[in-house]
């Protein structure tokens, strides 16, 4: 068997009786929020091998992510996480989160209804002091005014030092809401990606 059959099979066993596939919640999602959603198309598999590639999960606690939407990234970040690390998945999104809790088993995963402008209470309300990595795909550029720099601000506060903001964007204009608070930038684009994507790790030397 091999893996891609392996992996469709196991997506299968996971769906609940009446639990829309991963595609139709998507693209549900995208009708009712465009605005936080983003996209129509989940991330690619190359743009999730190669945003998640700076990572160091040997080091990693508390992954946190906002706008998890279906879980595209959820189950390569699980799989690459320590046993004894916990992942919180944010959304503001009700149908994403019944989702994810109906679909994702995992005693390390936590998914919460909330703002990722309130990142640092829900990370002390699941016992941590920081994050080591915050990940978003959240339209900076499309949210209502204030909500990106209130998001940003208060990511940067969580992270641990050495700890970084991965944001994957279709535009360059997420920059402007990273530089005040980042140490150094990295960036790299995924063209294989619909649409391309621009990826930016923000780091908090």
């Amino acid at each position: 068997m091999t893996s891609s059959t392996t992996a469709a099979t196991r997506r299968r066993e996971r769906r609940a009786a009446g639990v829309p596939s991963p595609w139709g919640m998507f693209f549900q999602g995208f009708l009712k929020h465009p605005v936080m959603v983003g996209s129509i198309v989940p991330s690619s598999d190359r743009l999730i091998r190669k945003m998640l590639g700076p990572v160091d999960w040997a080091n990693t606690k508390l992954f946190v992510e906002y706008g998890p939407g279906v879980g595209t990234f959820c189950r390569s970040i699980l799989e690459r996480m320590a046993p004894d690390a916990q992942y919180i998945a944010i959304d503001t999104n009700p149908d994403f989160i019944r989702y994810l809790r109906q679909t994702i088993q995992d005693p390390r995963f936590a998914a919460v209804n909330g703002s990722a402008a309130d990142v640092a209470q829900i990370v002390a309300d699941h016992g941590h002091e920081a994050a080591d990595y915050v990940l978003s795909g959240l339209p900076f550029s499309t949210l209502p005014p204030g909500v990106g720099p209130a998001i940003a601000k208060a990511t940067f506060e969580t992270l641990r030092p050495g700890g970084a903001f991965l944001v994957y964007q279709f535009s360059p204009k997420v920059k402007d809401f990273l530089t005040p608070h980042a140490d150094r930038i990295d960036h790299a684009m995924e063209w294989w990606n619909v649409p391309p994507a621009q990826l930016y790790w923000a780091w908090k030397d």
